[in-house]
């Protein structure tokens, strides 16, 4: 039984061994041992209470501002969920500066995502879309700012994953960079806000979280409008 099944497994390894010959494949494989890894670290390491985290600020001095946003924006490319970089960027600096340094994390970490998954992936996936995937890839490639906006505001997956994603396809790089900032805008105020209460109980006033509700009332507007433009698409010119 063991001599019969090893003729019908060559065929396989053989593929197998063939498209990892490929140089994409290989880049491709090593993009997604790299999500692997971080979502393993992501698992394992405990994260630390935000409560504790001003005393960073106090430590770094100058420094601070410029940590932040490059930490931050490390963390949410090692897949580290944007809500808890935007909590703790709250807790530390306070609403106004917390907020405007979680946007530019996010800013940055979606320019590292997309370069990465477009280095590692793009070609990859270039070489074997077809049919329905050439047409989504496709759609990609024409997306506008606000098209992006849609994506980052459905729950779909993490800021990381969505910026390594847009990377392997043949999305335009500043649409893509505009929408990121654009969609994570309202939750950053709102979260930063949060942040800021948790680490510094009565100093800001609870209405300063309303933004925070945006970031939904944003989804189901741009969810409607784009639905709309669908079936107007659809049903061609009258």
């Amino acid at each position: 039984m063991t001599g019969a099944a090893r003729p019908g497994r060559r065929p396989v390894v053989r593929r197998l061994a063939g498209l990892l010959g490929q140089p994409s494949a290989r880049r491709f494989g090593l993009l997604l041992l790299l999500l692997a890894g971080f979502a393993v670290t992501l698992l394992l390491v405990p994260r630390p209470d935000a409560a504790d985290l001003p005393r960073l600020a106090d430590a770094l001095g100058g420094y601070a501002p410029v940590a932040a946003v490059v930490g931050g924006a490390l963390l949410l490319v090692a897949l580290v969920p944007r809500t808890f970089v935007t909590l703790a960027s709250g807790a530390i600096f306070g609403p106004v500066q917390g907020a405007a340094y979680a946007l530019g994390a996010a800013l940055l970490a979606a320019a590292l995502g997309f370069a990465v998954g477009r280095l590692l992936g793009r070609d990859f996936v270039a070489e074997r879309v077809r049919g329905r995937l050439a047409r989504l890839d496709g759609w990609f490639a024409r997306q506008s700012v606000f098209g992006v906006i849609t994506v980052r505001l459905l729950p779909i997956a993490g800021f990381g994953l969505v910026s390594y994603g847009y990377g392997t396809t043949a999305a335009r790089v500043l649409p893509f960079l505009a929408g990121s900032v654009i969609a994570s805008a309202p939750t950053a105020i709102g979260y930063a806000a949060i942040g800021a209460a948790v680490s510094s109980p009565g100093s800001i006033n609870w209405y300063a979280a309303a933004p925070a509700s945006l970031g939904l009332i944003a989804s189901v507007l741009i969810i409607h409008r784009w639905w709309r433009a669908e079936r107007q698409r659809r049903l061609g010119p009258s």
